[in-house]
């Protein structure tokens, strides 16, 4: 293994000594950098401290990283590590791509793969960095992109005395507050002019597959303390998720939050925005119709400033693959159950440079469960995710073998 040092994360890349020729090259990939734990004060213990705890009657790994992507990330090394016990070689040249950016945009390895095509070279991608759906076993081949953007309005040149300017001068939070309120209509569909030029409706085929999943919408929201969608009205919660894009407001700030109170009228707001894009949407084109929609929606005396995130498109990995025929064996022997054909309301970015860069897909497979708490407090990893998950490598390990 060997550490590239390039953005501010190195990326550590390692390969099989000697490949074969006549054997097939799969590409492991998967990340080590987490979301920050903030808050803090809601984690049971530190949350950098692995351990093993007991909730609900299952044995949990708790800790920032557990479930994404560090757990799942050992249940392929350590399938590697029983298989090579048993037979001495892999069935496959393995390459393995761990990053450091993926939780904001991947903007390196993006890079890296570019300046290395050589080096990364393979017959296709293997990463574990999902979940169950319904409960179930899943194999993911749509993914959203996204787009990440902050927003500041300023309108006077310094925080005024709301005595003496109140009802006289611009109140930026006001105007910031009304360009969110304007983003979507009463049904929930994104009034961002062009937004939805590139979006394809779902085929009548898939509409129906997924409609036999018989997803428990108000079981979805009930467990999160909801009880209604708040997306587009005409469309199945799953169909919100997997093939309709989305716009979120991700944090707003502005004035005087501490404790209480100063009667300001501040000089500037801000507001975080998440884009969760579909197939065939560009990111550049929907960074720049939200900014015109944006200025168009701008008061007198108002200026706006963008601060650019990242921006990555969707992915569409073909399901018809010899790779995710042994996957669904695999699958469903370890499980006991065939596995969901899903899509995923969140992003990958770099399974769209995979295909785009090396033109190759990928295979998405993972065990986390909705009560992981990923990205939030007390993030965990079941244990029964983690032996089970390693398992069905060594199995697909085992299949691919004998194909």
């Amino acid at each position: 293994m060997k550490n590239y040092d390039i953005g501010d994360h190195p990326i550590v890349f390692g390969a099989s000594p000697n490949p074969n020729k006549s054997k097939p090259t799969y590409l492991f990939y998967g990340h080590y950098d987490v979301q920050p734990p903030d808050p803090t004060e809601l984690w049971e213990f530190n949350p950098f401290e692995p351990r093993i705890l007991n909730r609900g009657g299952k044995q949990v790994i708790h800790g920032r990283g557990s479930s994404d992507d560090k757990g799942q990330i050992l249940t392929f090394f350590e399938a590697c590590r029983s298989f090579l016990n048993i037979h001495k070689e892999l069935p496959f040249n393995l390459k393995v791509l761990i990053e450091g950016e993926e939780e904001c945009g991947s903007p390196s390895t993006s890079e890296f793969l570019k300046e290395n095509k050589n080096l990364l070279t393979c017959d296709y991608a293997l990463i574990c960095d999902t979940g169950f759906e319904q409960g179930r076993p899943s194999i993911f081949t749509m993914l959203r992109g996204e787009v990440s953007l902050k927003i500041k309005i300023k309108a006077a040149t310094t925080d005024l005395h709301s005595g003496l300017y109140g009802g006289a001068a611009t109140n930026p939070i006001k105007a910031l507050s009304s360009i969110i309120n304007n983003i979507h209509d009463k049904n929930g569909r994104i009034q961002i002019p062009n937004f939805y030029d590139d979006v394809i409706s779902l085929n009548k085929n898939q509409k129906e597959q997924w409609a036999a999943l018989n997803f428990d919408e108000k079981k979805f929201l009930n467990d999160v303390g909801l009880s209604s969608s708040a997306g587009e009205k005409h469309y199945s919660i799953i169909e919100n998720l997997w093939s309709r894009p989305s716009c979120e407001i991700t944090g707003i700030s502005g004035g005087y939050t501490g404790k209480g109170f100063k009667t300001i009228i501040p000089a500037e707001a801000f507001a975080n925005v998440s884009l969760r894009l579909v197939k065939d949407q560009n990111p550049e084109k929907i960074k720049a119709c939200f900014r015109n929609f944006v200025r168009n929606m701008l008061p007198n005396d108002c200026k706006v400033s963008f601060i650019e995130g990242f921006g990555t498109r969707a992915s569409v990995v073909s399901s018809k693959s010899k790779i995710i025929s042994v996957a669904k064996e695999a699958l469903i022997e370890e499980w006991g159950v065939a596995p969901i054909l899903a899509g995923a309301g969140a992003s990958i970015p770099i399974v769209t440079d995979l295909k785009d860069i090396l033109g190759v897909d990928s295979l998405l497979i993972g065990f986390g469960k909705d009560e992981d708490n990923i990205h939030a407090p007390n993030e965990q990893y079941e244990l029964e995710s983690f032996f089970k998950g390693a398992n069905t490598w060594a199995r697909i390990l085992e299949k691919l073998k004998l194909n």
